[in-house]
């Protein structure tokens, strides 16, 4: 299994994540997405696990309640 792992997005995904991340299992998102644009933008790539950080707004911290 290949995970990628990435965090504070802060809401803007860089273009090369999609190249580097397009042979991954599963994305790991260790905190700050910033929206929940870039939550939704790395789910087409492969399906994510993350936690909220402390820039993250409630939808974020409902879709990932962890922190």
């Amino acid at each position: 299994m290949k995970i990628g792992c990435i965090s504070d997005t802060h809401g803007m995904l860089p273009a090369e994540v999609f190249d580097h991340f397009k042979e991954v299992d599963e994305i790991w998102h260790a905190g700050d997405f910033g929206t929940m644009d870039v939550a939704d933008q790395l789910q087409l790539i492969a399906p994510v696990v993350g936690v909220y950080g402390n820039v993250d707004g409630h939808d974020l911290r409902i879709e990932y309640p962890e922190h």
